[in-house]
């Protein structure tokens, strides 16, 4: 059984110049408008899943920080990426106390 053939039948009411412009937008990409639907829907899907996959790095990075207390200050480290993109090898920043 496909995913298709398991998918459960869900309504949604468009505009009728949203639906105009879908339909249309199918025919231009050679596809049916259910197609589009679909892959826009499961777009945002991934959309929402990568940003809430983005934000709990950022949650789990601040808690490290938070934790340890250390941090890179962004003179150094950009000092640091800017040399590395100029092909030089050099040492990574290493994490200090933050100062209050």
């Amino acid at each position: 059984m496909n995913r298709l053939e398991s998918a459960m039948p869900t309504t949604i009411r468009l505009p009728d110049d949203l639906k105009i412009r879908v339909v249309e937008a199918a025919k231009r990409a050679g596809t049916t408008s259910h197609g589009s639907i679909l892959a826009a829907i499961a777009k945002k899907a991934e959309q929402e899943e990568r940003r809430a996959d983005f934000d709990q790095i950022a949650e789990d990075r601040y808690a490290r920080i938070a934790a340890s207390g250390e941090t890179i200050s962004w003179q150094e480290m950009r000092g640091f990426l800017e040399e590395r993109l100029a092909g030089k090898a050099v040492p990574a920043p290493t994490p200090r106390q933050r100062v209050r």
